[in-house]
């Protein structure tokens, strides 16, 4: 075998170790994440201990930590499928190689013997002077100055191999000490997630003992947010109407020309040329935007899903809910300008921040620290989150382009 062959060896070694590198990076990148928010969560329920909580808040409170174990348990589980995947492919490739290196063995061995049995220079000089010819001498000079390349190209092929062959081995010890501490630590979420389920059931018994008012309780809470959710749907279309109302008076001031009233929509914003650009910002940071709250973790994904506990009833979730800790701000995840702030109760006001045809909006909170009109910058803060008497402090993030309302998650960074 040539050492072009056994460089592209290297190389392949060295492309397929940065491929599992890089996945398992990502994975671990993940897993982090998710601890990460489990701890948070686990310290806010800690801050939170001495509030009195309704049966149904600490079912919220356990369908939260089963998600998140779950989600530890699925990237653990990932990370195990990626490397046995890899370690097979590491015993193939160790095998084909131990095979290779043998048959490269007995082949340098059969090549040293032969030259054992040719070393006296007068074998050598006997084999020249026995040439019929200069020609043919010249041609056997050139022979045995090959020959003694290539036997030394050989020894050094041997040795490469023999380098990769132990890298490799290396690499499969590494995995598979990395596989047993992968398949504990699974072991340990799953013991985790049994422990939390079991909790989970006992609640629910509770539940299921009076679930007439339970229910009733749960339907009257999806009643406010569904109101809630109106009002919103209300008032986005006459924020897009009353600032494609003040372009037009605008223009018609600078035109002398009449407004038409029925050309003012209220379902898509008329952008100026700095507002297109605004809007062009904004898309462009989409996957890379912070959350809108420093440390916390999401109860409440965005789109339609089954309610946890009464299955005939349906969540529509039109924004991303976070949980956090008491006394915690809302910060603006890009820069932009005020349009309006929310009032649905004293303690439950939203801001409305505008980014060209996007709206970011931050709701239940019960303190407010900008007003209509305001220019925010990146990360500012816009208010305080409110806590509730059982000591749950959470809030609802939007992101509305006009007036359809978009998935959260797609434009925050993971976190």
């Amino acid at each position: 075998m040539s050492k072009r062959i056994v460089t592209y060896i290297f190389l392949l070694v060295s492309v397929v170790v940065f491929s599992q590198t890089d996945k398992q990076k990502q994975l671990e990148a993940k897993k982090a994440q998710i601890q990460k928010q489990i701890v948070n969560f686990r310290e806010m329920l800690q801050s939170e201990q001495s509030k009195e909580k309704s049966i149904l808040e600490k079912i919220e409170e356990q369908r939260i930590k089963i998600n998140l174990t779950e989600a530890l348990i699925r990237t653990t589980q990932e990370q195990e499928k990626l490397l046995e995947k890899d370690i097979s492919a590491n015993e193939k490739e160790i095998t084909i190689l131990n095979n290779e290196l043998e048959a490269l063995k007995a082949d340098y061995a059969q090549m040293i013997v032969k030259s054992y049995e040719s070393r006296s220079e007068q074998s050598k000089l006997m084999f020249l002077l026995s040439s019929d010819n200069f020609l043919q001498a010249y041609k056997r000079i050139q022979y045995m100055k090959q020959y003694a390349e290539f036997r030394k190209e050989q020894g050094n092929e041997v040795q490469q191999k023999s380098e990769v062959l132990a890298e490799k081995n290396k690499i499969l010890q590494k995995q598979k000490a990395e596989k047993t501490k992968l398949v504990k630590q699974t072991q340990v979420e799953l013991t985790a997630l049994e422990k939390e389920k079991k909790v989970q059931d006992a609640l629910m018994i509770i539940i299921n003992r009076n679930k007439k008012k339970y229910t009733q309780d749960i339907k009257k809470k999806q009643q406010e947010i569904s109101n809630i959710d109106k009002q919103i749907e209300k008032l986005k279309r006459e924020a897009i109407a009353e600032a494609n109302r003040k372009k037009a008076e605008a223009e018609a001031k600078a035109t002398g020309k009449k407004i038409d009233e029925k050309a003012i929509s209220s379902t898509k914003y008329d952008l100026t040329p700095e507002g297109k650009i605004v809007a062009d910002n904004f898309r462009a940071n989409k996957g890379k935007l912070p959350w809108p709250v420093e440390r916390g973790v999401i109860t409440s994904r965005y789109g339609i899903q089954p309610h946890p506990i009464v299955k005939t009833t349906s969540i529509n979730n039109q924004g991303v809910d976070f949980k956090t800790s008491e006394g915690a701000e809302v910060r603006a995840v890009f820069e932009g300008e005020v349009s309006q702030i929310m009032v649905v109760t004293p303690v439950n006001m939203a801001v409305w921040i505008r980014h060209g045809d996007y709206v970011t909006i931050y709701g239940n909170l019960d303190k407010v620290y900008v007003k209509k009109g305001d220019k925010v910058s990146f990360k500012q803060k816009l208010g305080k989150i409110h806590t509730y008497s059982s000591g749950i402090t959470s809030t609802k993030f939007m992101v509305i382009q006009n007036i359809t309302t978009l998935n959260p998650e797609h434009w925050l960074v993971p976190n």
